[in-house]
């Protein structure tokens, strides 16, 4: 398909360049990494909304980034692994369904850190206001925190979103494996200045943000431990929040790695896989990672029949 065509409504996807003997496995690695993500978050989803003893507002605002992680990987890695198996040449895909798919991949990775931000606010609570914890962390609280975690994220990504499709269109060739916002606005010949402002400065202080409000957080626990110098509050903390942190740390590290390979135009394909793995890791990750650590699952878990 040229690359040149106004306003078409038929956009082509460059994907992963790989070789004929690559194909199978690399489709077979997306496969199941994609079983193993739904299956561990719908699983801990299950869990966590049949047993009684999993009602806490950690538990619920997790379910809100299990959630968030199927979504993220069913809009992603279907349509990858279709394309590792075709030529580039029939790798098509909607202007419409890209636009679609683009607003749902910017909502995933806004939404993760949203969402991490409000859970590290319960664990402040737990940690810093354990007596007061029940009265501020009600059923209420939690969907307010929820309902915020993903009404900003919509706000943000709708902006980025609605300046990209008032452009007009004279190329057809997305340089990804799956759309996003700014392999749309590459399609367009006219001045995307506004776009690169906004979206670097969505990106910058989405980040600042997101990093600042896990540095206080973390910093006043770790202040109130020390000050306290009491062994169950000092175990508890590292056990639940070293759990949330790890969690943050990959997605954080996983994410900006993607990002950083945008500026080294010779490691095209190694940015190409990365943005895909941002998808896999953290979310593969997340469902073992809560399940390890919390000693409420563990006791589930433990006395299941074997």
């Amino acid at each position: 398909m040229e690359n040149s065509t106004f306003n078409s409504l038929t956009l082509q996807l460059e994907g992963l360049m790989i070789t004929k003997f690559s194909r199978l496995p690399l489709f077979f690695f997306f496969f199941f990494s994609f079983l193993f993500v739904l299956v561990a978050n719908a699983g801990m989803i299950l869990l966590i909304l049949v047993d009684r003893n999993l009602h806490q507002p950690m538990f619920l605002l997790y379910c809100s980034l299990a959630f968030n992680d199927v979504v993220g990987n069913c809009l992603v890695l279907p349509r990858v692994m279709s394309d590792v198996l075709r030529p580039p040449a029939e790798r098509l895909i909607g202007y419409h369904q890209c636009v679609v798919q683009a607003f749902l991949v910017h909502m995933f990775g806004t939404s993760t850190q949203t969402v991490l931000m409000i859970m590290a606010f319960d664990r402040y609570v737990a940690i810093c206001n354990p007596l007061r914890y029940s009265m501020i962390m009600t059923n209420r609280m939690v969907v307010k925190l929820t309902a915020s975690a993903w009404g900003s994220a919509l706000v943000l990504v709708g902006i980025l979103l609605g300046l990209t499709i008032r452009l007009s269109r004279c190329r057809t060739l997305i340089t990804n494996p799956y759309c996003d916002n700014a392999s749309l606005f590459k399609l367009s010949c006219e001045s995307v200045e506004i776009n690169n402002i906004y979206g670097l400065t969505f990106t910058v202080v989405l980040s600042v943000v997101s990093v600042g409000s896990m540095v206080i957080t973390y910093a006043r626990i770790a202040a109130v431990c020390l000050s306290r110098r009491c062994k169950s509050l000092n175990s508890k903390a590292l056990r639940t929040c070293s759990t949330h942190l790890i969690v943050y740390v990959i997605m954080f590290t996983s994410g900006k790695v993607s990002i950083a390979l945008h500026r080294f135009p010779q490691y095209t394909e190694e940015r190409k896989l990365a943005i895909i793995l941002y998808h896999i890791i953290p979310c593969s990750l997340n469902p073992i990672i809560y399940g390890v650590q919390s000693k409420e699952v563990k006791k589930i878990f433990s006395t299941l029949p074997m």
